[in-house]
């Protein structure tokens, strides 16, 4: 690329689409200059000190289908580092853990009829086949999967998880956003008996701080706490980023920031797009990390239904990555940021957690839990109503220069690592062109 094509191009966030977006762009011969709030690079998937232990402060997984994030892999030279394993699912139901997650355990699930695991089964296996997401996208999911499944497996199996994650949202989520995830964990399995996810040796940092250096490594510019407060834009095109009290012009901006909070630092785009950008709504989440001295049970994965548990499940993170004697497990509460649940003290969230650890495992003792920290996230996951895509504005807007997008815009598939670096990548090729 001859320097008269260099572009210098802002980049608004440093979790993995922000860092994907500025990757592409500095390897394309640009100059990406990034943006970020925090005082570190990952967003969702940056680790944090856990008493000795560098680990996510909201856990991550990897599955088999996760191909823009194995893409990057190779091309950092990490695909050595990464390892796959068969993993378990269990649920929680009747005060008992039960195994989940293939036909077997389907069929001797305590709590299910016959005919309610059959459409059960059915509905997941037709799920994890199908490709065509379109014909889903008006559809409202809960209806959906009670259509399919029936009422008797929609009790045991669903609703709980649809209750403690979306609230008053729950009966209006798109069909083809449930349909992706139970896709993408179908995908995951290499037989019809066993489950496959992957890990990273050192966590998710190991590739993040690995794109770090190889966007500096090529001319890009990372700013951590310093927050972008004003996108400049002047005759129908961006000029600048303000942040830290300073203007700086760039040929372009590409903002990867969640979309509520675009309209405060981009005042000046058209009243259509701002009404867009504040009328889609998010999930927040407060995620409980246990430290403790033995697992909790033998699964990765472990959904849970009872009545004296705020909680769709717990993933046992060193289930999947062994990490030596010491036992992580992550408990994340879920609801609308507006909950008045969400205002509660991390120690309520901390209490409830060791209460429901002891609970599924008796065998737990005070002395177990070595450290528990909560993590709180406010724009944790969109709730993606029927029809979402049609309401978001293009990622490229009407504005010269100027891109956004979120996590919502690879809908229908749920937030990710591999979809956010995918999404990135593709915004920052057609910027840069």
């Amino acid at each position: 690329m001859n320097q008269s094509s260099k572009q210098r191009i802002a980049v608004l966030g440093a979790g993995p689409m922000g860092l994907a977006v500025a990757y592409q762009l500095a390897r394309d011969g640009h100059q990406p200059v990034v943006y970020e709030a925090d005082d570190r690079v990952g967003g969702m998937a940056a680790h944090f000190d856990f008493s000795g232990t560098s680990i996510e402060r909201y856990y991550h997984f990897h599955a088999i289908s996760d191909h823009a994030f194995l893409k990057v892999l190779d091309e950092l030279g990490l695909a050595a580092k990464m390892h796959w394993v068969a993993t378990r699912m269990g649920y929680w139901y009747r005060n008992e853990v039960q195994a989940w997650g293939n036909p077997v355990a389907l069929l001797k699930f305590r709590g299910l009829g016959f005919m309610a695991k059959f459409r059960y089964g059915l509905h997941a296996f037709l799920s994890t086949k199908r490709d065509d997401w379109k014909p889903l996208d008006h559809v409202e999911a809960g209806g959906w999967i009670r259509k399919n499944v029936g009422a008797e497996a929609w009790e045991v199996l669903w609703r709980r998880l649809f209750d403690y994650k979306f609230y008053d949202y729950s009966d209006n989520l798109s069909a083809a956003w449930i349909w992706s995830r139970i896709r993408r964990i179908g995908r995951s399995r290499y037989s019809l008996f066993k489950e496959k996810l992957g890990y990273l040796d050192g966590g998710s940092a190991t590739v993040l701080e690995a794109m770090r250096a190889d966007i500096e490594r090529h001319g890009g510019i990372l700013r951590l706490q310093t927050p972008a407060t004003r996108v400049l834009i002047e005759g129908g095109r961006v000029t600048g980023v303000e942040a830290g009290g300073q203007i700086e012009a760039f040929d372009k901006v590409i903002s990867t920031i969640p979309l509520p909070y675009v309209p405060r630092i981009m005042p000046d785009l058209p009243p259509a797009t701002l009404d867009a950008f504040r009328s889609k709504k998010n999930i927040a989440v407060v995620c409980v990390i246990a430290k403790l001295k033995k697992a909790v049970t033998e699964n990765f994965w472990l959904n849970t239904n009872d009545e004296e548990m705020d909680i769709p499940g717990l993933v046992e993170y060193t289930n999947l990555r062994p990490m030596g004697n010491q036992h992580i497990v992550y408990v994340p509460f879920y609801m609308p940021g507006e909950h008045p649940k969400f205002a509660e003290p991390d120690q309520a969230f901390l209490d409830k957690v060791k209460r429901y650890l002891m609970k599924i495992n008796p065998a737990l003792v005070d002395a177990d839990f070595l450290d528990m920290r909560a993590s709180r996230y406010r724009y944790a996951q969109p709730i993606c109503e029927p029809g979402y895509l049609d309401r978001l504005p293009p990622a490229r807007l009407p504005v010269g220069g100027l891109w956004v997008a979120d996590t919502s815009y690879y809908y229908p598939e749920d937030r990710g690592i591999s979809e956010s670096i995918d999404f990135g990548r593709k915004m920052a090729r057609e910027a840069g062109a």
